[in-house]
């Protein structure tokens, strides 16, 4: 087998009679009726009742939870009622991803049709970065505002904050990331994963940036009286909930479920162009998370990585759809140019890593080059991880305004699963001008002077912390199942605990001992495909992605275990099931 193949380790996670949820799964079967097996994916799900399999199984519009339980969301809503009432100049801020300019649009949209004076504003990638800033403020002062609204950011920024109120004006924090030691001093927060003094919280804390907007207009809308449709606004929602990757569990489930129907039957202009220009128009397949998250969201994405995400925006509230056209084809012409970048960047490191094998040996990646394009090294990032499941550092040079005298490299950390990638980069932050993040996310700026000795800390804590095992890739095996199992009922089955995601990953299953395989052949791009020939049934067909290496493997013609997903492929016009490989071994 080729080396570019990482070798996997297989974990049985699938419960038998033996396993101590075995009394749950035949409970759940009781009451549901199903196969053992649908029972198990359920229990594995924290589902075990009626009631909640229910709820999983049928999202609706009555599950979500009344938004007034989000603390600060009363005062946040007749403070901006009062600025609708004194037209007042509303001044609403968002990141520049796929969920902090779906949160912009949306709220935006809905204050403008309240009657509010407002405008948007969103911060340059490349010459900003992340959050709120003090020129950002200053901005929102020029437009003479009194209120300013911060989506997808703004729990950090307390500098910023404190000068906006210092300069009189209010500002209201809508965000889902976790705050430093300090709360911001905002007029209000909506922020899901806080908890009052008095102990109130929210009983959902996964919620997308776009999400909590929508939670703060399903509550102006009951405040108000409004006569605004809010539904609409349920397919960017979706958007923002596929593009974050954040868990599908509760109301994001619902969220995204909802808003799923909403883009296959009611899609609203900006999505339908989006749609048209990503090639998924007119086609009779139901636009599902593969399609947004991977079709649809890297188009957005590039707006603010390429250039500025004013465009997106403007496209996810625009209502002229012969323009809309025109500022998707914008969008998709800079993710053309974000996908060459993206590829280059990524060869160039691979190159490098290939060409330099000290570099191979460590349990990190920190690769570096100047003229590397910001907005894209996260991605790459990304794929350095997928070639070689370690914790990654990508840097370039930054371009901040104020650092142009000086040298300072701007970075993008990825983690594998697992490994907590924060407390890494935290334990190098003596070496950093600033940073922040998440378990597998982060980014930071460091002093050119301090690269090495970055790089070193970095490797000597990875080192010191990570276990072997989380530098291998495991496949999670649900559940054991044979060629016959996979019928049009079963496949139905399955369809049901779709959309697929964080925390609701599609199943993975196991056929043991297979020999009755046909039709072997290498496709171009590396690809694999076979068939698995059935007595009574139609033959099932087998991808696998970056699987070229397995070719060899199966012409020996011995009985062979393989792991996959089930999807459905459409190709001109046509569905069909495929197994979808993830990891081949000759039988024991």
């Amino acid at each position: 087998m080729s080396s570019n193949v990482l070798s996997k380790r297989w974990v049985f996670r699938h419960i038998d009679a033996t396993h101590e949820a075995w009394p749950e799964v035949l409970a759940l079967q009781k009451q549901l009726g199903i196969r053992p097996l649908w029972c198990q994916l359920l229990i594995r799900r924290g589902i075990k009742t009626y009631d909640a399999a229910y709820r999983f199984f049928r999202p609706a519009l009555s599950h979500l939870h009344d938004p007034f339980l989000m603390p600060d969301m009363h005062k946040v809503c007749q403070r901006i009622c009062q600025a609708i009432e004194q037209q007042q100049t509303i001044f609403i801020f968002g990141d520049y991803d796929v969920d902090g300019t779906t949160s912009v649009a949306i709220l935006c949209d809905f204050l403008r049709q309240c009657g509010a004076k407002c405008c948007f504003d969103i911060p340059d990638r490349l010459t900003e970065g992340y959050g709120l800033s003090t020129a950002a403020v200053d901005r929102a002062l020029s437009a003479n505002a009194s209120l300013l609204i911060t989506l997808d950011c703004g729990m950090k920024d307390i500098s910023p904050i404190a000068y906006a109120k210092a300069a009189g004006m209010d500002v209201i924090v809508c965000d889902h990331h976790l705050p430093g030691t300090v709360w911001p001093d905002a007029y209000g927060i909506l922020n899901p994963l806080l908890q009052r003094s008095d102990g109130q919280v929210y009983p959902y804390s996964e919620l997308s940036a776009c999400g909590i907007t929508f939670k703060l207009i399903q509550a102006l809308h009951a405040y108000m009286k409004s006569e605004v449709n809010i539904l609409a606004y349920l397919d960017r929602v979706a958007l923002s909930i596929a593009a974050d990757i954040v868990p599908l569990t509760g109301e994001n489930r619902t969220l995204l479920s909802l808003g799923l129907q909403r883009i296959n039957a009611h899609p609203s202009t900006g999505v339908q162009a989006l749609i048209e220009v990503s090639g998924l128009a007119g086609h009779e397949q139901t636009l599902g998370m593969r399609e947004l998250g991977f079709m649809l969201a890297p188009r957005i994405n590039a707006a603010g990585r390429i250039k500025d995400a004013h465009t997106a925006v403007e496209l996810f509230m625009e209502k002229d759809l012969p323009k809309a056209r025109e500022l998707a084809a914008e969008l998709h012409q800079r993710n053309q140019q974000r996908i060459e970048n993206d590829r280059n960047i990524a060869q160039e490191a691979r190159e490098w890593i290939e060409s330099h094998p000290e570099e191979k040996r460590r349990k990190t990646i920190v690769v570096y080059q100047p003229h590397w394009h910001k907005g894209v090294i996260g991605i790459v990032a990304s794929r350095l991880v997928e070639w070689y499941f370690k914790p990654t550092v990508v840097l370039t040079a930054a371009e901040e305004p104020e650092w142009t005298a000086v040298n300072k490299l701007a970075g993008s950390a990825r983690s594998v699963p697992g490994f907590n990638l924060y407390q890494a980069v935290d334990a190098c932050g003596h070496l950093l001008e600033r940073y922040g993040g998440h378990d597998y996310a982060a980014g930071l700026v460091l002093a050119e002077e301090n690269f090495i000795a970055f790089k070193e800390t970095f490797e000597s804590v990875v080192a010191s912390t990570i276990r072997e095992e989380q530098l291998m890739p495991t496949i999670y095996i649900d559940a054991v199942i044979q060629p016959e199992d996979i019928t049009p009922s079963f496949i139905q089955l399955l369809k049901q605990f779709e959309p697929f995601g964080m925390d609701n990953e599609p199943p993975v299953f196991l056929m043991q001992k297979v020999t009755n395989l046909a039709n072997i052949q290498p496709l171009k791009h590396d690809h694999l495909k076979f068939s698995i020939t059935r007595n009574t049934l139609p033959p099932l067909e087998v991808v696998g992605f970056q699987m070229g290496a397995y070719f060899d493997l199966l012409r020996l013609q011995k009985p062979v275990d393989i792991c996959f997903t089930i999807e459905e492929n459409y190709w001109n016009g046509r569905s069909a099931v495929q197994l979808k490989l993830q990891d081949m071994r000759i039988s024991s």
